[in-house]
């Protein structure tokens, strides 16, 4: 059982379709890698806590790693669903590490893309972030959730296209296969679509972006324009950020890959493969506040 005096570094990784946690020694150097469910902490936030506990000790138990030195770990936990300071402390007052840090998704995401170079972040999954690092410092715009935001992403996708599927049975749009589809998932039954709705989470939504980004991918009219429809505000949320064509810029996140050639087409020149992943930067950020921590000290 490990057992090390240096404290240990915890990176979580929370969203809408799951939670991800690496255990790195001081190095960062990773110990044991575990995944869970969803932990989005603002559309149920006990079910996240626990989630992310039960992904934490799995981890552990992986690694061999004692209960003693999780709890004397530097956390950074990156959560979907932290909208405010104070349902961040509420976070790290219920998951009880004594050094634990709370933001929402975007520091971590951003840098696991870039680490500490300039260049800009376009991360796409259950939610959306579009992010820039410029001389240390970090902007945005958008992430304020599925409910308000979250153009682009799998569940913002998933509500658009049940949307056009209910416009086509209607006669308000023209079907196409994917709607056709879609419609006979739900026994060709508005009302059920309806029902679902109201009962889901924003990763119920997201379930049906695999299904549009297929369709558009065969032609399908209606898949097309939603992925384009996504497109056009991912690209207009980099101009807002003073984003130009030879500028570094990476595509996260579980459909940040289907948006790659639409970004090819328009002339962006900086495509490039992230340094990590979310959860890599979490530990990164935990790294980081652990040095602060021996500075503060010595």
């Amino acid at each position: 059982m490990i057992e090390s005096r240096d404290r240990l570094l915890i990176g979580v990784d929370g969203g809408g379709t799951g939670c991800r946690v690496a255990i790195c020694d001081s190095t960062q150097k990773v110990l044991a890698l575990a995944e869970g469910a969803r932990a989005n902490v603002f559309t149920d936030f006990d079910l996240a806590l626990e989630n992310i506990r039960k992904t934490i000790a799995l981890a552990a138990e992986k690694a061999g790693i004692s209960r003693d030195a999780i709890d004397r770990a530097v956390v950074h936990m990156g959560l979907a669903g932290v909208v405010s300071d104070a349902v961040a402390k509420r976070v790290a007052a219920a998951s009880k590490f004594s050094h634990v840090t709370v933001t929402n998704d975007r520091p971590t995401a951003i840098a696991g893309a870039l680490a500490e170079a300039d260049g800009y972040l376009v991360s796409v999954g259950t939610g959306t972030i579009i992010a820039r690092q410029l001389d240390g410092k970090t902007s945005s715009v958008g992430g304020y959730g599925f409910y308000v935001s979250d153009q682009a992403s799998a569940a913002w996708l998933g509500k658009r296209l049940l949307e056009t599927v209910l416009k086509c049975h209607d006669g308000l749009s023209a079907h196409s296969d994917l709607t056709r589809a879609t419609l006979a998932k739900f026994s060709d039954d508005p009302n059920q679509i309806a029902a679902f709705s109201i009962a889901s989470k924003p990763g119920d939504f997201g379930q049906f972006s695999r299904d549009i980004v297929a369709a558009a991918q065969a032609g399908d009219a209606v898949g097309q324009a939603l992925i384009g429809e996504g497109f056009d505000y991912l690209q207009a949320g980099l101009v807002a950020l003073n984003f130009i064509q030879d500028a570094t810029l990476c595509l996260t996140g579980g459909l940040g890959a289907s948006y790659r050639p639409y970004f090819e087409n328009s002339g962006a020149s900086g495509l490039a493969a992230p340094k990590g992943t979310s959860v890599s930067g979490a530990v990164f950020l935990a790294a980081q506040e652990a040095a602060r921590t021996v500075e503060a000290s010595s």
